[in-house]
């Protein structure tokens, strides 16, 4: 089993920045892939990004390439999400995502990841 823990969720003003972390723990080494999606109310949960352990291989949604950065820090088995010229659109909980297979083609469908964190609350005011 893996356990994630989000962090770093709050209320922002639009055009700031944000960094979320996720901290993996337990049985980390059948991890090969990261990722973080985000749901705001009403709407289904969507792809944000994803990373790739071995290689640190990103992929990200159109609508945060230019201003999300994933990557991690594998010594510490966190993954960060850093997150830049925020716009109210981006106001969702947000969640990290593990899972042990790799996939180029389904590296963004929700229900390939096994293990999720809790989430947390990200809130970008006009």
């Amino acid at each position: 089993q893996v356990q994630l823990v989000e962090s770093g969720g709050g209320l922002v003003q639009a055009g700031g920045s944000l960094r979320l972390s996720c901290a993996a723990s337990g049985r980390t080494v059948s991890v090969s892939m990261m990722g973080w999606f985000r749901q705001a109310p009403g709407k289904e949960r969507e792809f944000v990004g994803s990373i790739k352990l071995n290689s640190a291989f990103t992929w990200r949604a159109d609508s945060v390439k230019g201003r999300f950065t994933i990557s991690t820090d594998n010594a510490k088995n966190t993954m960060y999400l850093q997150m830049n010229s925020l716009k109210p659109e981006d106001t969702a909980i947000y969640y990290c995502a593990a899972r042990t297979t790799l996939s180029p083609i389904t590296y963004a469908k929700a229900n390939q990841y096994t293990y999720w964190g809790q989430g947390t609350q990200v809130t970008v005011s006009s």
